[in-house]
């Protein structure tokens, strides 16, 4: 179980990622944010970086938690966007800091995560060919990661969740037509 402490801290930085960029944000801020002494945030985190670390994976988990059964590709772009709208600006600079590749890869979970819940779901009982399978989940995770990447490099503009919807509209049935050309004969 997570003590109260650690929440705090952790919805500290959160609040103080909204407002600026992580390299401007040091443990005495931190600690006069959700006070404490710098002995209570050493014990619960190594430095800023593992902290970090620490909430992205809590709302990764989090937001993976929620979307257990992904029907739709709207679905699967919902989830990988959901994490990163909850909380914008403070994304945007952990995407803009020396955590990054960690952020990176964690999205990258995520879209593994809804790209394999909506394969496995539009699959239903078919019998696809494993190496098909794996290229299928893998066109739609790096698909998803591009998208949010891309979203996140342009500096998160507002209207991109049109875009998206418009292109799932546009691919609708693709995922189908592959699965139905990985059928094991």
């Amino acid at each position: 179980m997570v003590s109260k402490k650690r929440t705090a801290i952790m919805e500290s930085v959160l609040r103080l990622l909204e407002e600026r960029p992580l390299n401007k944000i040091t443990v005495k801020d931190i600690v006069d944010e959700c006070g404490i002494n710098r002995n209570t945030f050493y014990y619960h985190f190594e430095d800023i970086s593992s902290l970090i670390e620490a909430i992205i994976i809590s709302e990764v988990d989090r937001v993976m938690t929620q979307y257990r059964d992904i029907s739709s590709m709207e679905e699967c772009i919902e989830m990988a966007m959901r994490l990163v709208s909850d909380h914008k600006n403070a994304i945007y600079h952990i995407y803009n800091s020396s955590n990054r590749d960690f952020l990176e890869r964690r999205l990258m979970e995520i879209c593994k995560h809804a790209a394999t819940q909506f394969v496995e779901r539009t699959a239903g009982d078919q019998a696809i060919r494993p190496e098909d399978y794996d290229i299928i989940i893998q066109s739609y995770k790096c698909e998803l990661f591009g998208l949010v990447i891309d979203w996140l490099n342009s500096g998160m503009p507002e209207g991109m969740d049109e875009r998206f919807l418009r292109m799932c509209e546009l691919r609708r049935g693709s995922v189908e037509m592959m699965l139905r050309r990985g059928v094991v004969q």
